[in-house]
């Protein structure tokens, strides 16, 4: 398989219409061929009227296909020329034949109207157009209550997705639920891959019930991408209902495994311990268009900020962004660093502000050079 590379883009569409990666002109030609058979008669019924009428009453070309056509169609114009009385028989047999093409033509419009197959592949087809112009979305993997709750706060913050599932129901399951985008399928297999366009994903979050198809997932989402050579690798969410299949998800992968179950224990813990204390943060974050964000940032290898300590980089003092946690090269978390931190090859930090300062802050993180600002403050 040849795939293109992922585009980095931020923004959630191609600014030029996208071709999709899968091609579905061939099925709907396939559906149309029924058609062929009424097309060579109607051509077939045309030459035998135009020739009769130049035959039996000399009418110039143009003139008997004209009279042929309305006359086989039945349009009850009349005569354009005088015509003999075995011209008026042939007639009477061109308009008999006629009205059986046109009975033979509607069956199998009819027949392909109630099969469906035709228009689904149409609708299929401009689906597939508008997800091309997708990138940096989530591909969201099976439909379940879980998806439907996901998909509400994407929706709420603009975050642009896809789901793919198997059933058959899935045009009106998305209708119903508001998913905008949608693939019909199998999403480990790699017509569902290119189908939803995931070369141009942000990444892929599964949320089966059953952990074999969350298994199979990972593993095709991490061999497609290392197919496509991707310098930054998709972000892999997985489902999981213990801690022996969150376990085999992270060895084979995903990023990050939820247990539901798990998720609730803790709420509930948090809420008995503090029921009269509301989870402020966990409010903001969770509000459309929040004056809050946080979000954890990696310092990319040609960062001025490389061995350099945190207090050197006047975060705070540039952005009104805090760094509130620093994980370094080996994944170990240190919570509220304090300013003679330093700043290692492949450290993420965890920043939290208005989501304007945390974009400020990832262009002073990714500059090559001191900035400029840094002699103002």
């Amino acid at each position: 398989m040849n795939f293109d590379k992922k585009d980095k883009s931020p923004r959630g569409w191609h600014k030029q219409p996208a071709t999709p990666k899968v091609r579905i002109d061939n099925q709907i030609y396939e559906q149309l061929k029924p058609l062929r058979l009424p097309l060579i008669l109607l051509i077939v019924i045309t030459m035998i009227g135009a020739f009769g009428y130049v035959l039996i009453d000399n009418f110039t070309l143009i003139d008997a296909i004209y009279q042929a056509g309305f006359t086989f169609t039945t349009v009850g114009f009349g005569e354009i020329g005088k015509i003999s009385t075995a011209g008026r028989f042939f007639t009477i047999g061109l308009i008999v034949l006629g009205f059986g093409v046109f009975s033979f033509s509607i069956g199998i419009l009819i027949d392909m109207i109630n099969k469906g197959t035709l228009i689904k592949l149409i609708k299929e087809r401009r689906m597939l157009q508008k997800i091309a112009r997708l990138k940096n979305h989530f591909v969201i993997c099976h439909h379940n209550n879980f998806t439907v709750e996901l998909s509400k706060q994407f929706r709420q913050n603009h975050i642009p997705f896809v789901v793919v599932d198997n059933s058959p129901d899935i045009e009106s399951i998305a209708r119903q639920n508001l998913y905008p985008y949608f693939v019909q399928g199998e999403p480990h297999t790699e017509l569902s891959v290119l189908k939803s366009s995931l070369s141009s994903a942000k990444g892929v979050i599964t949320l089966s019930e059953n952990i074999a198809d969350n298994i199979a997932q990972v593993v095709t989402t991490r061999l497609y991408e290392k197919e496509l050579g991707l310098k930054k690798p998709f972000f892999i969410m997985s489902h999981a209902s213990n801690d022996s299949d969150a376990l085999k998800l992270k060895k084979l992968g995903a990023d990050s495994v939820v247990s539901p179950s798990k998720l609730v224990a803790q709420r509930l813990s948090v809420v008995s311990l503090h029921p009269d204390m509301q989870n402020m943060l966990e409010s903001f974050l969770s509000k459309k268009d929040s004056p809050i964000n946080i979000e954890e940032v990696e310092i990319p290898d040609y960062s001025w900020l490389i061995f350099k300590k945190l207090k050197e980089a006047r975060i705070r003092d540039i952005t009104n962004v805090s760094v509130v946690g620093i994980s370094d090269l080996n994944g170990k978390f240190l919570p509220m660093p304090q300013g003679e931190t330093l700043i290692g090859t492949k450290s993420k930090l965890l920043l939290i502000g208005s989501m304007e300062g945390i974009i400020n802050t990832k262009r002073l993180i990714r500059k090559k050079t001191k900035p400029e600002e840094l002699k103002y403050v």
